[in-house]
């Protein structure tokens, strides 16, 4: 029996060594070519045969024409802003739902859970006429929107962490004379530092990854342009052969935030989902 697991085990890790290697050809294939000297958007190699610091240089001194460091802030601070509010908006629903008792709780939670499984990009044209209607069309406000808007239909996973814990706390502490906005902040997230974190990530990830809704919201407006949709500009018939090293430079530096995030709150993260899981 021990053999048998052995071989299972050792055929496992093979295989898992091999789909890591498969994964990671593209990153270091993207890193090596932005230290590429090199013009041209292919060549018959992968090591480059000259190495340079100038894609890297060049996306921050030669803005002219892609000002990719607005680009990154304009990225940045649409990111901050929507996580910050679908945090918040996240984490309350979730509560909301995993705590209170009212007569439309379940058909809503269906409601939202079915809605959420339809894709975003649907209803793109919606979307743009109603903020073209209030005037906050083609600005970074819209984006924040947008992005922050639908966070509610995220509950599921911060519900099943809140339903972990026990609700003998509420109860001593209503006991106590607290109310249920003093439980949501000072017992209930003081003790949920895992799903915060996966809902801090997730709500940054979107918006520093998305390019369907910037590029339909912001069309010509180039100076509020995200780094997703700046750096596709570059992978134009008419462009990608002078930029293409530009933009796997590009590529390198917006991934390296997220990168160092992942990093650091790891343990959180993988907490988060787990405990979120549980069937409430």
């Amino acid at each position: 029996m021990k053999a048998k697991r052995r071989a299972k085990s050792t055929v496992g890790h093979i295989i898992l060594s091999i789909l890591s290697v498969i994964w990671l050809l593209p990153v270091v294939w993207i890193i090596m070519t932005s230290f590429r000297g090199e013009p041209g958007a292919f060549t018959s190699y992968v090591v480059p045969k000259q190495w340079t610091l100038d894609n890297y240089i060049k996306l921050f001194t030669e803005t002219s024409r892609y000002n990719f460091p607005r680009w990154f802030m304009n990225t940045f601070i649409v990111a901050v802003f929507t996580c910050a509010i679908s945090t918040i908006i996240t984490l309350a629903t979730s509560y909301a739902f995993s705590r209170l008792r009212f007569k439309l709780r379940k058909p809503m939670m269906n409601v939202v859970l079915v809605i959420g499984m339809f894709p975003g990009f649907m209803s793109m044209i919606a979307i743009y006429y109603l903020i073209k209607a209030i005037g906050l069309d083609q600005s970074l406000a819209a984006l924040v929107l947008v992005y922050s808007g639908g966070a509610a239909m995220g509950y599921y996973i911060s519900k099943g962490f809140f339903d972990t814990i026990p609700k003998a706390i509420d109860e001593s502490a209503i006991i106590d004379g607290a109310t249920r906005h003093d439980i949501f902040w000072k017992i209930t997230l003081p003790l949920s530092k895992p799903i915060i974190v996966y809902t801090v990530l997730t709500s940054f990830l979107a918006p520093w990854v998305d390019f369907i809704f910037v590029s339909f919201i912001m069309r010509d407006n180039y100076n509020n342009y995200t780094v997703a949709l700046g750096l596709f500009e570059m992978l134009k018939r008419e462009n990608i052969n002078q930029y293409f090293t530009q933009f796997c430079a590009g590529a390198v530096i917006i991934a390296i935030p997220i990168t160092i995030l992942f990093i650091i709150m790891q343990k959180y993260y993988v907490s988060g989902v787990t405990g979120g899981s549980v069937k409430g």
